[in-house]
């Protein structure tokens, strides 16, 4: 993370920058428009339709200096955002609604990422020429293709482990996460937009209700942050022993083993 660049600097991206870009998301194939403007269209795709190894940040980001606007390769528009900006929403919803803060952020990653399952159906399909829908297509490969885009746009990189999915539960783990490497070791987890975001995206996606919880955080002293997705029973399970004091290797063991609250 770090402050937005001069207008000049922030067309060409200096190396090193780490902002983090926070994207729209479009409800439809056409391109983003902005009033006064010609449609917003990636420049690179056009003249390179086919080019699918595009998550550089100099590839990935179309910067319209005309209008003022970042582009990604999905014809979405971005915005670059500073720390100070996520500082200023946690510290916001905080004082206006408390410990009910972290609800909220939660609850906003899930609407996004409902939305971001149904816009992520289309342009998947559209983007690769598949004719078949995503549930016959390899899940590793499809979950890969759903979370590159949030690689390039700043929200780290992740792992994902299914070998418990037909327990009801899977993990993942995020690496340099935007919200805990901005507010830094405070002993507790501080990434809710995560969590809701990931269940949104995975509830849609296998078209069954789930919730997540995130079990180990950067913000806690660790070296990232890992988070289980899960039915209802498993994350009320994981939340009671993490208030008890387990940790995520604690947790995990538990829930393989085929503990559950009673």
């Amino acid at each position: 993370m770090g402050c937005l660049p001069s207008q000049t600097d922030f067309f060409t991206i200096p190396k090193g920058m780490s902002s983090m870009v926070l994207t729209s998301i479009s409800t439809s194939n056409t391109p983003a428009q902005v009033k006064g403007s010609n449609l917003l269209e990636h420049s690179l795709r056009k003249v390179h339709p086919n080019k699918h190894h595009h998550y550089q940040v100099v590839d990935f980001f179309c910067f319209q200096m005309n209008s003022g606007s970042i582009v990604d390769w999905n014809n979405c528009r971005n915005v670059l955002t500073s720390e100070d900006f996520i500082v200023g929403l946690i510290d916001g919803l905080q004082e206006e609604v408390g410990n009910a803060s972290s609800v909220v952020m939660y609850n906003i990653g899930k609407e996004w990422g409902h939305y971001d399952a149904e816009f992520f159906n289309q342009w998947f399909l559209t983007e690769f020429g598949y004719t078949s829908s995503l549930s016959e297509l390899n899940l590793n490969y499809v979950l890969e293709g759903w979370w590159w885009p949030f690689t390039a746009q700043g929200w780290g990189n992740w792992a994902i482990d299914l070998s418990e999915q037909k327990n009801g539960f899977l993990f993942v783990d995020i690496f340099d996460s935007a919200v805990a490497r901005t507010l830094g070791d405070v002993g507790k987890p501080v990434c809710h937009i995560y969590a809701g975001l990931l269940a949104g995206f995975f509830s849609r996606l296998v078209k069954k209700s789930l919730n997540c919880i995130e079990i180990q955080c950067y913000a806690m002293g660790e070296t990232y942050c890992k988070f289980l997705i899960g039915k209802q029973d498993r994350i009320d399970a994981a939340t009671f022993w993490q208030n008890e004091g387990a940790n995520a290797n604690d947790i995990a063991t538990k829930l393989v083993k085929g503990e559950y609250l009673k």
